[in-house]
């Protein structure tokens, strides 16, 4: 928990959390790393059924939600910053960095956290 801890104080862009838990998949495995919770242009934040390794870079899939992206799905690369237990025990938490997001992957993440946000 104290890495948790750390990157928020580091964090430099406010997480938005969303109205859905849009599932994210490994590119690669096709496996379903977790559900999206929180995001910014620069990371999200996954909660996952299983202990996701830091330090470890990943091709992402995430599917949209149709009714306010034009795109069925998104894909990007990200890196695991950090893994802890989330508040429920049943689940962890890991946070991923998004820094070379291509140009139109950016514009749908706007679009998420503008249209499906918690305005907090």
């Amino acid at each position: 928990m104290q890495d948790t801890k750390r990157f928020n104080e580091l964090r430099q862009l406010k997480r938005r959390h969303l109205i859905y838990y849009l599932e994210v998949f490994d590119q690669k495995t096709g496996k379903l790393l977790g559900h999206l919770v929180d995001l910014t242009v620069k990371g999200i934040k996954l909660i996952s059924k299983e202990k996701i390794t830091p330090n470890q870079s990943f091709s992402l899939r995430m599917i949209m939600p149709e009714e306010y992206c034009p795109q069925k799905e998104v894909r990007f690369a990200a890196k695991s910053t950090w893994c802890g237990e989330d508040v429920n025990p049943d689940f962890y938490a890991t946070g991923f960095n998004t820094p070379d997001l291509a140009e139109d992957t950016r514009r749908l993440f706007m679009i998420l956290i503008n249209q499906v946000g918690f305005n907090d």
